[in-house]
């Protein structure tokens, strides 16, 4: 199991002290469930760690932006990691502290950035030097002067998945390596831009230590140009998408090792001071998170046996977008029943709608299943495709279920639309 929060008791896989098949009748299904204890452990990981270095940790919304989760952190002492000026209501509408929030992204409009700025936000990440003008305008147009760090793109492989990965240089993301100074010296002449600190973001999912630490020495080297140049910097973010276990032969990265290594690269060179800042979304709410579903039919044919759910690709995009893999357990064990190899699919009109390929499950019709590591990039990318109703969202503490969001209704789903014609 991803995390100790959800085991097998008496054949019932639990979340904390509740059974999963009873949330299941409870709520109905596709339906997900997180674990409250598993989110603020997997966060505590980088408090701890971290606890005798000045540090920001930013949870990137991008992840799981839902308000209750988004509360929770704030609670626990996190800042945020946002893309968009909605993410940043979202920060807002949950109690979250404006000036902790890190804004990215490579396309913040004019009314995005005035938004921000209302908000005293921490700093943006900067990430072209059309960026950088369009932010010194609104800046000055609202007589303000805007915190900014600069993305770099360091051309490092996260040796990810490469829709994922956003470290290299035929990447969208950040500011060309060699272009990085020059940037730094027009923001320095700019009446209203402040320059902060430096940023980097490589990528998602990722399994390996060594693509940080490359990527950590040549923003050390750029740190050591820009403090030749008289650029002084307040912090170094060294980005998120550190992965977490899927399969069984997913190692994840040894996150003490991690962080200890950069720390010792930042005093070897004479930066100890400067506020160490991460944006980690995946490894703090994937594994508390599960998607549950009910099995509605078996089909067989000549060549496969097809499990076919009530949920999908429009609950959980992942297997579908990267050919992702996923776990999927039954919520109860039934020792007597022979197992047998399922696809896994759901009801959408595309063939890419699969949610596990070649999986041994013992089941019936009726019957309910957990695909597992489900908390990240599966409610915040999940979509209304063929007219579907977005699941509800429990949150688990110990004994008590809480309702985090409400299951969508069919009507809800055109409340904004308008007919032509009167009927």
């Amino acid at each position: 199991m991803p995390c100790s929060q959800y085991r097998y008791e008496n054949d019932e896989l639990m979340c904390e002290s509740l059974s999963l098949s009873a949330l299941a009748k409870q709520f109905g299904t596709p339906l997900y469930v997180y674990s409250k204890s598993a989110i603020l452990d997997a966060f505590n990981v980088y408090q701890t760690i971290l606890r005798d270095t000045p540090h920001m940790v930013c949870y990137a919304l991008k992840a799981n932006a839902n308000l209750a989760i988004i509360e929770l952190l704030a609670q626990a002492g996190a800042g945020f990691d946002i893309v968009s000026g909605g993410e940043l209501a979202r920060v807002l509408a949950a109690g979250g502290n404006p000036q902790k929030v890190i804004y990215s992204g490579v396309g913040k409009t004019a009314k995005e950035i005035a938004f921000a700025l209302e908000h005293d936000i921490h700093c943006f990440n900067v990430e072209s030097i059309p960026e950088l003008d369009r932010i010194q305008e609104v800046a000055a147009g609202m007589g303000k002067v805007a915190p900014i760090s600069v993305r770099i793109n360091p051309n490092v492989d996260a040796k990810t998945h490469p829709y994922i990965s956003t470290g290299l240089k035929n990447n969208k993301f950040g500011v060309a390596y060699d272009d990085c100074v020059a940037l730094y010296q027009k923001a320095r002449t700019l009446p209203n831009i402040k320059i902060t600190g430096i940023d980097c973001h490589i990528g998602s999912q990722i399994t390996q230590a060594s693509p940080y630490l490359d990527a950590a020495d040549k923003i050390l080297d750029l740190v050591e140009k820009l403090q030749a140049e008289g650029i002084e910097l307040e912090h170094i973010d060294f980005g998120g998408g550190i992965g977490v276990r899927y399969e069984e032969s997913d190692t994840p990265i040894d996150m003490q090792h991690l962080i200890l290594a950069l720390k010792d690269k930042l005093h070897a060179r004479g930066f100890g001071h400067l506020t160490m800042v991460f944006e980690p979304g995946r490894s703090i709410i994937a594994n508390s998170g599960c998607l549950l579903m009910q099995t509605q039919y078996i089909k067989q044919t000549e060549v496969k046996n097809f499990l076919i759910t009530d949920a999908s690709m429009a609950e959980m995009a992942r297997p579908a977008l990267y050919e992702a893999w996923m776990p999927i357990y039954e919520t109860t064990k039934h020792a007597d029943r022979p197992s047998q190899i399922y696809e896994v699919v759901g009801p959408v009109c595309e063939s890419s709608d699969w949610l596990g390929k070649e999986r041994p499950l013992a089941v019936e019709v009726g019957d309910y299943l957990a695909m597992m590591v489900a908390g990240a990039y599966g409610m915040s990318m999940a979509s209304n495709y063929n007219a579907r109703p977005r699941p509800a969202e429990i949150m688990i503490d110990n004994e008590t279920a809480h309702v985090i969001r409400e299951r969508e209704t069919i009507e809800s789903l055109w409340s904004n639309e308008h007919l032509l014609l009167k009927r």
